[in-house]
């Protein structure tokens, strides 16, 4: 498949440079047509019946491998969430958590982290967002580590095998802004989200949580996606690895949509993005101050030379699609392997006028 015929996939981009993928990725036609048909034999048809259930059951485990082998995991070792927000959630509440623990995060963190970490009533902890910052404050009562794989403020990338060996606890990693972005190395990471209506283009409301060793957590918001069988009562057997914390229902239009997305993607996806983002830093940063790190990811977060609501308003007249991050005085441009050059030639335009 050439740059055009993959690019072509997607009708936003015959109009918009659309650099937004670290909040949503652009749908393809495919995913459309996908969530559609199947929409339309819900609708003659309806949403019942033994053939119908076990449809959904094999959509869901063909989405569970095609998203395991975005990050080079084993299918049974994910589970089928909504969002990273959930993921996160899973796995500190499984935990079990007290006031009497401390988990070590930083301060780039997004809320889909830091929200979820607070309601667990343990000792937050937080540092600069440096691997031996985050090692330097590990004590005796460190239970975790909960942080981004790629910042979503300056798109710095952590090394997080190195913080996973400095640091000698568990490692949650928030991955909305790595997964389907950048190539994924698991390794001897606990956890790892995905955020698949991002950089994988999927439909909103879907993503996966890896669990290295499903037996450190427990089920504490079971679905019926994530029982093997239970009693009347309410007693359950989990499924085994980790499915049984699969988050629950996902729509069958969004499964069929989901799997359609997955295989839009070139076998260059990464090469081309990476080689997109240092084009477009390079571009920017003749004109204003880049913060992102060379080739660390696929966001390029700037300051602009004036306020930074007020440029993303411009930028959107001009058909350009950024992002304020507020309260930093930064924009943030999202580069996917299916940018062009006209896209940044855009950008870099739309910011000097």
């Amino acid at each position: 498949m050439t740059f055009e015929e993959a690019r072509a996939q997607f009708p936003v981009l015959e109009r918009t440079a659309y650099l937004n993928a670290g909040t949503n990725g652009p749908l393809a036609r495919a995913t459309i047509a996908a969530v559609n048909a199947q929409n339309e034999r819900d609708l003659a048809e309806g949403r019942s019946g033994k053939e119908y259930f076990e449809g959904m059951l094999e959509l869901r485990e063909d989405v569970r491998t095609g998203i395991a082998s975005v990050i080079d995991v084993a299918p049974s070792s994910l589970a089928l969430t909504d969002s990273t927000t959930r993921g996160c959630a899973v796995v500190l509440a499984g935990l079990g958590l007290t006031s009497e623990d401390e988990v070590i995060t930083t301060d780039q963190e997004h809320f889909g982290l830091t929200g979820p970490l607070f309601a667990t009533g343990a000792r937050v902890v937080i540092v600069a967002a440096d691997e031996e910052a985050i090692a330097a404050a590990v004590t005796p009562r460190t239970k975790l580590v909960a942080t981004s794989h790629i910042l979503w403020t300056t798109g710095r990338r952590l090394d997080l095998a190195r913080v996973r060996e400095d640091a000698r606890v568990p490692i949650l990693v928030d991955g909305a802004q790595s997964s389907g972005a950048v190539r994924v190395d698991v390794g001897a990471l606990d956890f790892y989200t995905v955020s698949a209506q991002k950089w994988l283009c999927g439909p909103e409301s879907t993503g996966a949580l890896y669990v290295a060793d499903p037996d450190v957590l427990r089920v504490k918001s079971p679905s019926y996606m994530s029982q093997e069988s239970y009693e009347a009562n309410g007693a359950f057997v989990p499924k085994e690895g980790a499915k049984r914390f699969d988050s629950g229902w996902i729509p069958v239009p969004s499964l069929r949509g989901l799997l359609a997305a997955l295989g839009t993607r070139p076998s260059w996806c990464y090469e081309r993005a990476a080689e997109t983002a240092a084009r477009c830093r390079e571009l920017l940063a003749e004109t204003v101050e880049v913060v992102t790190p060379p080739g660390d990811s696929t966001l390029v977060s700037f300051r602009p030379p004036g306020d930074p609501a007020e440029l993303v308003a411009s930028l959107e007249q001009a058909g350009v699609i950024v992002r304020e991050l507020p309260g930093r005085n930064l924009v943030r441009a999202s580069v996917g392997w299916w940018t062009s050059d006209d896209d940044l030639e855009r950008l870099a335009a739309g910011i000097v006028s």
